[in-house]
């Protein structure tokens, strides 16, 4: 009777491999993000429910003039909006989480999501124009983070974070209530439907004209934030700190934060209300690169587009009927964030 035995040499060379391609990863982050962005726009060009479910060839492209079409115009202006929408929600929570000093922090907890939803089913009852609501949206986002912050400085309890925190969901709760009663007085029939569905988040009627109007506010708020990068690290200490460093922090964090604010409700009001994507995917740019904007703010931007791009493509494959991207993206967003909660490289202070 023979007996099977494993190679040891076999487990040797696949834990040199491992070894080798995390010290790949560790070293150059930002050239592995960058590929694998590369790469899953790539591969999302093909996935999809025409003409085969989940897959179609690259050479369907030349003997399929419909297909050629339904990727030109309807896949590539989607992929570009989902990658715009992924690294902005990921930039503008590493911008809050860094400015406020709180982890917890992200666009959807300050009052900016809330604000720039508020803004844009305000537009859409309306009937304003695509760029009229993004300045809708703009406005309200503005509002709501400006609001959150003015109250947290008048509460007399608690530390600066505990706070922010409950001054950014009672903001939050009050433009909910308000987007609450525009669905009370809107068209049962025609509006509320449109609004419903918008609040759910999806990409599903994004066109080129929707790209197209994204592509000024997001490069502008995202290269003012790319720039000032550098500064984040000062901006995060006290005011009397980073002043004596250099930094002039009312007059640099008004610009940070406004930039982050107006590419963040521009991508809201075309794709609706994303949430966790400016939570979690900031903590893990972090275990990646470190605690260092310089590093940390590049790699939430290609984190962010990768995993809102890897989840409007689930969006649209998993289902005949399509998914609401903002239900995915809560959904592997809380497990992803869980299993971080849970990692023993987390130390808890006891």
């Amino acid at each position: 009777m023979t007996t099977l035995r494993a190679d040891p040499s076999a487990a040797v060379l696949s834990q040199g491999r491992l070894a080798r391609w995390s010290t790949v990863v560790r070293k150059r982050p930002f050239l592995v993000l960058g590929l694998g962005l590369l790469l899953t726009v790539l591969l999302s060009l093909f996935v999809g429910r025409y003409p085969a479910p989940y897959w179609m060839s690259p050479a369907t492209l030349w003997q399929d003039e419909m297909a050629r079409q339904l990727v030109l115009n309807l896949r590539l202006p989607r992929i570009l909006t989902a990658c715009l929408l992924g690294m902005t929600l990921a930039a503008s929570g590493t911008v809050l989480q860094m400015i406020f000093r709180n982890p917890l922090v992200e666009p959807g907890l300050l009052g900016v999501s809330q604000g720039a939803a508020f803004g844009a089913a305000l537009g859409i009852l309306l009937g304003a124009s695509a760029l009229l609501m993004q300045g809708a949206a703009a406005l309200f986002a503005c509002l709501g983070l400006a609001l959150s912050y003015l109250l947290a400085r008048r509460v007399r309890y608690g530390g600066w974070i505990l706070r922010l925190i409950l001054s950014g969901i009672a903001v939050s709760a009050l433009f909910s209530s308000g987007v609450g009663v525009l669905k009370y007085l809107a068209d049962p029939l025609t509006e509320l439907p449109e609004l419903i569905f918008w609040m759910l988040g999806g990409l599903w009627g994004v066109t080129w004209r929707d790209a197209l109007y994204l592509v000024l506010p997001v490069t502008a708020g995202l290269l003012v934030v790319y720039l000032m990068r550098w500064r984040l690290n000062l901006l995060s200490l006290d005011d009397d700190t980073g002043f004596s460093l250099g930094a002039a922090p009312g007059r640099e964090r008004s610009l940070v934060l406004a930039a982050a604010v107006i590419a963040t409700a521009a991508v809201v009001s075309v794709a609706g209300v994303v949430g966790w994507i400016g939570l979690l995917i900031p903590h893990v740019a972090r275990r990646l690169t470190g605690a260092d904007a310089q590093r940390a703010l590049p790699a939430s931007i290609l984190l962010g587009g990768i995993f809102a791009l890897v989840c409007d493509d689930l969006a649209r494959i998993l289902l005949a009927g399509e998914i609401p991207l903002g239900i995915l993206a809560s959904f592997f967003g809380a497990m992803l964030f869980m299993v971080m909660m849970v990692s023993k490289n987390i130390r808890v202070q006891r």
